[in-house]
């Protein structure tokens, strides 16, 4: 009898704990088909890509990052946390060291695997578009076991942010047509990608369609026929352009309404994350000091 009330106990000692774990367990859905089964609410993050860093501080769980990638610098405060290389060489020894409940990477990551079959919980996570940007801090707020309310206010500031940077343009800042290089490779910011759909709402023209894909590589000769009004560029393309064939002759750089932005406001400017509302900031003041400039550099 009394073995058969200490088994009746046990069984409902751990239906109580399976349904506890059922309560508290979630499955999140990263890029693709990927599903991440996530017991408990993430202590310890390590995080591979900066937009997905920037989203977990914009969600206020900056304390829980123990690692970052190399190029992860916002907000100062992470400074001084671990590197474990980059996407395309991510240290997967540092990593594993630093016993995270959660790793965070973008779809292109390489040693995702490796780092799954070692037992880690990885979430791909790569936003582009703005869209991608609301999906993204959405499904990390579910990930951090987060309210969906702090994921939804994040985005309305977002939003309230870009609205303003919109309505800020001169009407002569609209008439104007972009071309905008993310790296002096050189690539570009389409129609498509997430600073083109800024520019989109903006009402400016963007000399690279959609077609071309979010940020596709240049040919030189093609902003030469397209000629911008507007360059914007980070201060790695400055020296570079001019000597780029024919580029000497476009309007925009003959007349120097070239934006070159410092390396701080390029990485918040070609990054799909929570600070898009600055990057427009810049972008529309960029435009309207484009739209009433005569000679002399912009920046």
């Amino acid at each position: 009898m009394r073995d058969a009330l200490r088994g009746l106990v046990l069984l409902l000692l751990l239906l109580v704990c399976g349904l506890a774990f059922q309560a508290h367990a979630r499955t999140v859905q990263g890029d693709g088909l990927q599903k991440v089964e996530i017991a408990v609410a993430p202590q310890r993050i390590v995080s591979l890509l900066p937009s997905l860093t920037e989203t977990v501080c914009a969600l206020g769980a900056c304390p829980r990052l123990v690692g970052l990638d190399r190029y992860s610098n916002w907000p100062e405060s992470l400074q001084s946390l671990p590197r474990v290389g980059g996407g395309l060489d991510p240290n997967i020894e540092s990593i594993v060291a630093l016993k995270p409940d959660l790793v965070l990477a973008a779809g292109s990551t390489r040693g995702v695997e490796r780092l799954e079959a070692l037992g880690l919980k990885v979430l791909r996570l790569e936003p582009r578009t703005h869209a991608d940007v609301q999906r993204v801090l959405r499904t990390v707020a579910e990930a951090l076991f987060l309210p969906e309310a702090d994921s939804q206010r994040v985005w309305r500031e977002m939003q309230a942010g870009v609205q303003a940077a919109v309505q800020s343009l001169s009407a002569q800042a609209r008439q104007q047509k972009v071309y905008f290089e993310v790296s002096p490779a050189p690539y570009g910011a389409s129609a498509s990608s997430f600073i083109g759909e800024t520019l989109t709402r903006m009402g400016v023209g963007n000399i690279l369609p959609a077609s071309l894909g979010p940020f596709p590589q240049v040919n030189p000769e093609f902003v030469v026929r397209a000629q911008p009004d507007v360059i914007m560029a980070g201060d790695s393309s400055r020296a570079s352009m001019v000597q780029r064939p024919g580029w000497a002759a476009l309007r925009a750089i003959q007349a120097q309404r070239i934006c070159v932005f410092k390396p701080g406001e390029a990485d918040m400017l070609v990054r799909a994350g929570p600070r898009m509302a600055e990057g427009a900031r810049l972008m529309a003041d960029c435009l309207n000091r484009a739209a009433g400039a005569s000679q002399g550099a912009l920046r």
